[in-house]
């Protein structure tokens, strides 16, 4: 569950989930290290790491799991959404 906190440590990056792009199906999600939480993100903690989500970004985030991945294609993070999941698309997006 996130919740809204205005700071974090000083000497500790926030990782940022964030929309980066819709298409008629799906949300497509950023990551990204930042230096600090903005005053109006939502901050939730989990196992020691602090997430940082903007405003504008939080609806299509709640619900939102963020996991590490390893696979034959490659390795690296996937955000999950249930909300979210695109099914009888034909844009090709």
């Amino acid at each position: 569950m996130l919740r809204s906190l205005r700071t974090t440590a000083p000497d500790r990056q926030v990782l940022r989930v964030y929309v980066a792009g819709r298409g008629c199906c799906r949300v497509q999600y950023g990551l990204a290290l930042d230096g600090a939480a903005d005053e109006t993100d939502t901050v939730a903690e989990r196992e020691g790491i602090s997430v940082a989500v903007d405003p504008a970004s939080l609806p299509f985030v709640e619900g939102a799991t963020v996991d590490y991945v390893e696979t034959d294609e490659g390795t690296g993070f996937v955000v999950r959404n249930p909300s979210f999941e695109g099914g009888g698309c034909s844009c090709g997006h």
